[in-house]
């Protein structure tokens, strides 16, 4: 869906080229892989990979990222070497701190996880941004408080569009568009890996980390559950979930849910609309295989945000004059005529298979399909154009004559197809009773189809669509196939020694690629409009990773982790860069990482110190109505630490709290391509961009016989918003708050609750962050800016998100 570097300094001339550094950390990786093979060692899978294990430690516990694995444990050396895993993972499912804002980990790099008990706190209407808000190295932007879009992350000095953003070990939609993954009543947990990525999930941007949501397991009996919600902005949702039980003797188990939600735009006019299915089929059998098939169609009409230049939001902040749609049928810029229409289906369907002779096979396919368009303000006809100056003109297609001038046009991203499709098998081999070798196959093929048509509006004022041949204007159609064909080995071995308390974990994976952007004219995606108006580029990235833990005592350990991650132009990415140009290199970074932890009883502490760099750095600029410009702005450097503590329930009340300190740099004088006459901007030295200092957090839990609240505080520091760092933000604050009550059973409603879920309670008027990246401050917008009924006009700088005004939402619910 439309958006739907380097030289590490070391002192006195020590310095190790990109180069050298992976073919350090490659050697690094292949040494213990071999030192891991060596008999008489211990075994145990490796913390936070995605190894065909009964119950892993490190990730989601009692399941694998491919499997949900249960820990089933039947009667064989094999799954008898797993027991002590199964025990630590149980141990560490009822490990949480700050009411489920903090879980502990024994993973060997940093892991972030918030669990079942916060999230049901939380608003249902949350996505999984929202609840990942209070993480230590995540800043979440999101344009609206009602769920219906997604938003957006700041990690590290890198943003989402460098993560792997996954549901149950699966690429799901971006960021912006998360909502369209899952329904939060369904998801069990989401979890963070802010600097590193198992070499065997499928994912080729994971320099930023991982975001994996893990749904919910069908219930073992027949029920459901039910919630309905109503809230500020005219805010109504209904979910029901329905659970099948054991399907009888099978073992198969399997649930399916609804949810309806409509609700009106905070800022300017507008109405909102999202439904969703989610359906999920679970099977397991006694010697631990299983099969788990997650299902998730989206169906959704929103109003496209118009996100406020610097001009702008200070006329709102200070007048209370608005940046919104019109609300006026007559106006180019009516609500109406700002729309995203968008379709989604996306499946995954992981299977895990315990062999005969220490064997492990899984596999894990999924397959994801969008189709939909945006609409945007096309202009007047008659009236200049605001970014040339020159008149707009149109012609019907049909007969040819002249649209009459005053007549309103839509502009159209028509997107075809969004496809992707892919695969990971991975066969595990138990080498002796310590030593675990896994090694598999990834192939991905991924595809976007997309033009730009021009339409009337209908005499309603509201957009027709791109397919309605009576409104449709001007000439041949422009559009662009762009898209990539992906294959990847990788291979990983998994140890512990010294009685399981030292674990070593070195993996490697090679990925080539296949990436193409064609332009055609026309009616037929075929038919290429002209010579040189096509590209193609075939890539190959190494990426090394070792991570090694020590288990001090049963309180403390100490972890490190090395590795390489890439992030390659997505399609969409390529779909917005002329098709026949030159293609950008991949972006490639990085990483160590250093981590202490320590638990008792009564308190959770987890550091970790991190030092990223960054190779061709991508970055996307924003040119409005949803749409992106990706460009390479050379060499960054991310250094800093992470620090989160949370107490377990002390007289019902469990806090918590976390910062992250990040010190980062653009390495890089970059070219303005923007300016009227481009120049080079100085910009090495300077603070990157998006890449705030300071960011910190604040909870309080506390529950009371059946009386429940959160509330939280984040705080993210000033920070760059161009390049050229003459453009930024000052720091800011936002909150929520929840509060509850559950009642006692009665009759067949198990469990009845109410909640209220506040978010912005001081009515704060801050920009939360930038849209992109810009060169400069002075550069002109290549769009025009609409605000309400005004006309069309070009503004300067950057676009950002506003942190949405006070909302509340109330909701009732109960399984039964």
């Amino acid at each position: 869906m439309p958006s739907r570097f380097f030289t590490m300094r070391r002192s006195a001339g020590s310095v190790l080229t990109h180069r050298q550094r992976l073919a350090t950390l490659t050697c690094l990786a292949s040494v213990a892989g071999f030192c891991a093979n060596m008999p008489g060692q211990v075994f145990a899978a490796a913390a936070g990979q995605s190894a065909p294990l009964a119950a892993k430690v490190g990730h989601a516990p009692a399941r694998t990222t491919a499997g949900h694995t249960r820990g089933k444990v039947a009667n064989s050396s094999l799954q008898s070497s797993r027991a002590e895993e199964i025990s630590v993972a149980s141990n560490r499912t009822a490990r949480s701190g700050g009411g489920g804002m903090m879980r502990q980990e024994v993973a060997p790099h940093a892991v972030q996880t918030v669990g079942k008990d916060y999230i049901n706190m939380r608003s249902p209407t949350s996505t999984a941004l929202d609840l990942v808000k209070n993480l230590p190295s995540l800043n979440i932007m999101a344009p609206d408080a009602a769920g219906m879009q997604g938003g957006s992350i700041q990690s590290r000095g890198l943003t989402d569009l460098d993560m792997a953003l996954m549901v149950d070990g699966a690429p799901a939609a971006a960021a912006k568009y998360m909502t369209e993954d899952i329904d939060s009543e369904n998801l069990d947990e989401v979890s963070v890996t802010p600097g590193s990525a198992a070499r065997d999930l499928p994912t080729m941007s994971a320099a930023g980390g991982v975001m994996n949501s893990r749904t919910h397991l069908p219930s073992e009996k027949f029920g459901g559950m039910v919630d309905f919600s109503y809230g500020t902005n005219n805010l109504s949702r209904e979910f029901i979930r329905l659970e099948s039980g054991e399907i009888g003797h099978t073992g198969v188990k399997s649930y399916f849910s609804f949810s309806n939600t409509h609700d009106r735009s905070w800022m300017g006019a507008g109405t909102n609309q999202r439904k969703h299915i989610d359906f999920g089929v679970r099977k397991d059998w006694e010697n631990g295989s299983n099969a788990h098939l997650f299902l998730s169609w989206n169906s959704e009409d929103f109003v496209i945000d118009n996100y406020p230049t610097e001009e702008q939001f200070y006329k709102y902040k200070h007048t209370g004059e608005g940046y919104g749609r019109s609300a006026q049928s007559s106006n180019v810029n009516y609500w109406k005529n700002n729309n995203d229409h968008w379709n989604q289906i996306f499946l995954t369907a992981p299977v895990h298979v315990v062999l005969p002779k220490k064997l492990t096979f899984d596999i894990q396919p999924y397959f994801s399909f969008g189709q939909g368009w945006d609409a945007s303000p096309g202009g007047v006809v008659g009236d200049n154009n605001a970014v040339t100056g020159a008149p707009i003109t149109a012609t019907y297609n049909s007969t040819g004559t002249a649209v009459p001038n005053g007549t309103n046009l839509t502009n159209y991203f028509l997107e075809n197809e969004a496809r992707q499709v892919g695969a990971v098998a991975k066969l595990g081999y138990d080498i002796d009773k310590h030593n675990h070798l896994s090694f598999g196959y990834w192939y991905e093929n991924n595809q976007t189809i997309q033009s730009y048509p021009t339409a009337t509006v209908m005499a309603d004022g509201a957009a027709s669509g791109p397919t309605s041949s009576a409104h449709t204007v001007g000439g041949s159609v422009y559009g662009q196939t762009a898209g990539y064909e992906l294959h990847s080995l990788f291979i990983q071995n998994q140890s512990r020694y010294l009685d399981n308390r030292l674990l070593i974990n070195a993996g490697f994976k090679f990925v080539m690629s296949n990436a193409w952007n064609k332009g055609w004219l026309g009616n037929s995606a075929n038919t290429l409009s002209g010579a040189g108006n096509s590209s193609r580029k075939n890539t190959t990235e190494p990426l090394p990773q070792l991570s090694i833990s020590y288990q001090i005592d049963k309180n403390s350990q100490i972890y490190v982790n090395a590795e390489g991650d890439y992030r390659q132009p997505s399609a969409t990415d390529m779909g917005w860069m002329n098709a026949g140009g030159p293609m950008l290199k991949n972006q490639y970074s990085i990483k160590e990482e250093l981590g202490y932890r320590y638990h008792n009883k009564y308190v959770m502490i987890d550091m970790s110190l991190f030092n990223y760099n960054v190779r061709n750095r991508i970055v996307d600029q924003y040119v409005g109505m949803n749409s992106f410009s990706p460009m390479s702005i050379g060499s960054q450097t991310m250094r800093g630490f992470d620090f989160m503590i949370a107490g377990t329930s002390i007289h019902g009340f469990s806090p918590y709290a976390s910062i992250e300190y990040l010190h980062a740099t653009q390495d890089s004088n970059v070219m303005d391509t923007n300016a009227a006459t481009p120049y080079l901007i100085h910009s090495k030295g300077t603070q990157a961009i998006m890449a705030p200092r300071i960011m910190a957090n604040f909870g309080l839990t506390y529950t009371y016989k059946g009386f429940f609240a959160n509330g939280a505080i984040h705080y993210t520091g000033p920070q760059s918003v161009s390049i050229a760092n003459d453009q930024r933000i000052p720091g800011y604050v936002t909150n929520t708050l929840s509060l509850g009550y559950h009642f006692k059973p009665f009759g067949f409603l198990k469990s009845p609750t109410f909640k209220l879920n506040f978010t912005n309670l001081t009515g704060s008027i801050v920009r939360t962050g930038a849209m992109g990246a810009v060169f400069s401050r002075n550069d002109v917008n290549s769009h025009p800016v609409w605000s309400g009924s005004s006309a069309g006009a070009i503004g300067t700088g950057n676009s950002f998100m506003v942190e949405p005004r006070f909302t509340m939402v109330g909701s009732v619910s109960t399984s039964f």
